[in-house]
């Protein structure tokens, strides 16, 4: 992914809805000035940024980071999704984008050795859930953090605050968001 499709897909979804930098800032919780520097290109937005102006427009995070969302061609021809490194944050992976049928978007999420996540509550009725694939880390659910090691789960409200934090070892994860059926496609 490189941050021209933040840019444009930030600035299409605004303009779609027929709002202003000034209006955006409202509904998101992001400045003005910091909207407009993603929508020119001048600053690679933080995945916290991100969810707020996702959260903000009630969408999945996904419409923000399409190209993310568009598969490409190994030399061996499997289909895979780039990765996305998000700047001082942990690096996400789509495994598959927004399906408004089932509502649902699921990212492979990486954390480094001893690296600590906090996420911001996101749209009302948002569900995560999270599976260990490797590595072990704990998951802040309700003000408590709750371990969990490779092959264990974790479902949780998500329209809280929430965060990851990863051992001595890193860890690697799926991160499923299920989002109210009333949230609009991408």
């Amino acid at each position: 992914m490189n941050d021209e499709s933040i840019t444009l897909n930030l600035r299409d979804i605004r303009t779609s809805a027929g709002l202003s930098l000034s209006r955006a800032a409202e509904v998101t919780g992001v400045s003005k000035a910091m909207l407009g520097q993603i929508e020119r290109g001048e600053s690679s937005p933080t995945i916290a940024t991100l969810w707020k102006i996702a959260k903000g427009f009630h969408l999945p995070l996904s419409a923000l980071i399409g190209e993310a969302a568009v598969p490409v061609l190994s030399e061996t021809g499997d289909r895979v999704f780039r990765s996305v490194q998000f700047p001082g944050s942990i690096a996400v992976k789509m495994v598959f984008p927004f399906d408004p049928a089932l509502g649902a978007e699921t990212f492979h999420v990486t954390l480094r050795p001893g690296q600590c996540h906090q996420s911001q509550p996101h749209d009302t009725g948002v569900t995560e859930e999270v599976f260990v694939l490797e590595g072990a880390m704990e998951v802040l659910r309700g003000g408590d953090w709750v371990a969990l090691q490779t092959g264990q789960g974790l479902r949780f409200a998500a329209d809280q605050a929430h965060g990851y934090r990863s051992g001595d070892s890193g860890a690697c994860f799926l991160n499923m968001h299920h989002y109210r059926r009333d949230v609009p496609a991408s």
